[in-house]
């Protein structure tokens, strides 16, 4: 049929390479765009069912069949996809491509700055590389690189023209550069081989370290970097110069830090100085205050307030060590309450970090330890208790931490083992039940630890607040969560 052209500013111009088809009745812009110019709305797709739809029907499930698709109607979608690429294609009309959404920010930028591609152009030999003992080619000196309609490397005519490394005759040297993406697609293998003279990185050495078992990076890395990185990788294996498939074993994408309202940056005049932080409290304050601010993986909006928060903090647990009358240590430290909440911040501590890979729960856990030694400064495991914070709040306070530990009695810190926590010590006789009405947490409760499942529901069910809520009807389902909680399914 002939169909009206019509033409449009939004069509993205860097989506396909030609006109575009639209399917007014299936996509909701060209649904709009078909009613503002009263054009006809054609349904080519509908349910397998047949009943009816109100349109745009945007539905790309698989339970769809083509309608008004002359021999291709009544063919579920799928299967009609494939039957007109194949017509199209034996009918000489068209044919099935695949189309890559990459952008080339690699190589091919015509700029000055930049590594210089190692190739010589030669008319008898064709692209040759430059031999390894004339390595590395060196970036001359331009004075003027604006663009020109070409590269400012070729208006350096004594470095352009050279000698072909094959016949010896004249050669011209490649203008365009490799992007610094190329660098950052890789630089990670280097680090395991970094005074290699001979060849970026030894294999036996990158193989014994790779894959990165933790990256941690912003969002605004996984389309490029990330996707570069593989790709590199993934070739350098194929040359088999790489033991290794994919460069990274686990990602932690870190969320982004907001002030008045918009993502930090110079240009909106929102940044907060480092070094004025730093002068005014000190580097662990202010590396305590951004780990503190709420889970890493989530963006967070500055506070002015919270850093002078972290910062009394250290103060606080610089005071306590220092000012409490401190018992000798004792080993091991008695069984006391005191003794109890540090084993369970060094397993909170412990589990956070590396299993739940959150920093915010366990500098709060180590807060609380700080609060508790302050109301108890002459309990005879105050000093273990003292020594477990300040060797939780390392990782986050190094430098007030190596201080503190000295006044502790002891040296290097960093070279201390972590502190595991006493299993048995970490038993309590009662613990916190948290009384849920479908998901809606209602009252709260301490009850034994060894309190089975049927009396932990019925005990949760004698609650007033809860009984009236329930209002004499048999819940649906009582899920419990030993140890934590309770849920009542009305």
């Amino acid at each position: 049929e002939r169909i009206p052209i019509w033409v449009a500013d939004y069509v993205l111009m860097e989506y396909g390479t030609g006109a575009i088809m639209a399917v007014p009745a299936h996509d909701d812009r060209d649904f709009e765009f078909a009613q503002r110019f009263g054009l006809e709305i054609r349904k080519v797709v509908e349910p397998v069912d047949g009943h009816e739809v109100e349109l745009p029907w945007t539905d790309k499930t698989d339970a769809a069949r083509a309608v008004n698709s002359a021999q291709f109607s009544g063919m579920a979608t799928p299967e009609a996809l494939e039957a007109i690429v194949a017509w199209l294609d034996e009918t000489g009309r068209g044919e099935a491509t695949i189309g890559y959404r990459l952008r080339d920010w690699l190589l091919s930028r015509q700029r000055y700055w930049g590594c210089p591609i190692p190739v010589v152009h030669c008319d008898a030999c064709g692209t040759v590389q430059v031999p390894d003992d004339q390595l590395p080619v060196l970036l001359p000196d331009v004075e003027d690189y604006k663009p020109k309609g070409r590269s400012p490397l070729a208006t350096a005519e004594e470095w352009l023209h050279t000698t072909c490394p094959s016949c010896g005759g004249p050669a011209l040297r490649e203008t365009d550069t490799m992007d610094t993406f190329v660098d950052s697609s890789w630089y990670f293998l280097r680090y395991t081989d970094p005074t290699n003279d001979e060849a970026p990185f030894d294999r036996a050495i990158a193989d014994e370290w790779m894959p990165v078992r933790q990256y941690i990076g912003g969002i605004e890395h996984a389309v490029l970097h990330l996707l570069y990185a593989r790709f590199f990788t993934k070739v350098m294996n194929d040359l088999g110069i790489l033991g290794v498939r994919e460069p990274f074993a686990r990602l932690f994408t870190q969320g982004m830090i907001y002030r008045f309202g918009a993502k930090m940056s110079k240009s909106k005049g929102n940044v907060v100085s480092p070094d004025e932080a730093v002068e005014r409290y000190g580097a662990d304050a202010l590396r305590l205050y951004v780990l503190f601010m709420g889970p890493a993986d989530e963006d967070a909006e500055w506070q002015d307030s919270g850093i002078e928060g972290t910062s009394r903090f250290l103060h606080r647990l610089w005071r306590v060590v220092h000012e409490a009358g401190i018992p000798k240590a004792s080993a091991p430290p008695p069984d006391t309450p005191l003794a109890r909440r540090a084993h369970h911040a060094i397993a909170k501590v412990g589990d956070d970090i590396q299993r739940r890979f959150q920093f915010n729960t366990p500098i709060a856990a180590v807060m609380e330890l700080v609060n508790e030694i302050s109301k108890a400064p002459d309990d005879p495991a105050a000093r273990f208790a003292c020594e477990t914070a300040v060797s939780l709040v390392q990782p986050y306070a190094p430098h007030v931490a190596e201080e503190l530990w000295q006044r502790l009695g002891h040296e290097r810190l960093w070279d201390t083992p972590w502190p595991v926590a006493d299993a048995a010590m970490l038993e309590r006789e009662t613990f916190e039940l948290v009384v849920q009405v479908n998901g809606k947490v209602r009252e709260r409760i301490d009850v034994p630890s060894g309190i089975g499942d049927d009396e932990i529901v019925a005990t949760a069910r004698a609650l007033p607040r809860i009984a009236e809520l329930l209002d004499g009807r048999e819940p649906r389902k009582a899920i419990v969560v030993p140890g934590k909680l309770v849920n009542f399914v009305v």
